[in-house]
């Protein structure tokens, strides 16, 4: 499990990558109501939200800093 750098919520990693279906062109989809990710820094974060991704990625500095 995970924690949400932005809300603290924990969140499935498993489940936030899971494979639910895949696009026209070959690319993986997920559930973002599952919970979503997102690479930074060499790191792979996860959110309970696409909000709190949103967030985070436009800040990710501002949520760093509160975690370390």
């Amino acid at each position: 499990m995970a924690q949400c750098p932005v809300c603290s919520t924990v969140v499935d990693e498993a489940a936030a990558r899971a494979k639910t279906g895949e696009t026209a062109h070959g690319a993986r989809e997920v559930d973002p109501a599952k919970g979503t990710r997102q690479f930074h820094g060499g790191k792979w974060y996860y959110f309970d939200s696409l909000e709190c991704r949103s967030r985070f990625m436009a800040r990710p500095e501002t949520y760093l800093k509160q975690g370390g």
